[in-house]
């Protein structure tokens, strides 16, 4: 099974679907014409082997780095494009992410 994000005109995640492994290859067209969902949608990796995180509601697409990134955790975070995670330069916050 694939699975897809559709995203919003900003890149924000509205939701994951799954799709059959016949459709893998066409995924943005089965999606959005085939079964008329519309949209934008972009494959994800549930083990994160493409795009860099499994894509949540919620997460943004950028696409000048082909990632999917979760929420900023704080205003001081600094995008690493390497790892697709936020750096925290916070020391009082630990959430991982």
């Amino acid at each position: 099974m694939a699975h897809f994000a559709e995203i919003d005109d900003s890149g924000i995640v509205q939701r994951v679907l799954v799709v059959p492994d016949e459709h893998e290859d066409n995924g943005q067209d089965y999606l959005a014409n085939e079964i008329g969902l519309g949209g934008s949608w972009i494959q994800t990796s549930y083990n994160s082997k493409i795009r860099g995180n499994y894509a949540g509601i919620g997460f943004t697409y950028l696409e000048e780095f082909d990632l999917f990134m979760p929420p900023k955790c704080h205003p001081e975070a600094i995008l690493n494009s390497d790892t697709a995670k936020w750096d925290c330069t916070n020391e009082d916050h630990n959430v991982a992410n």
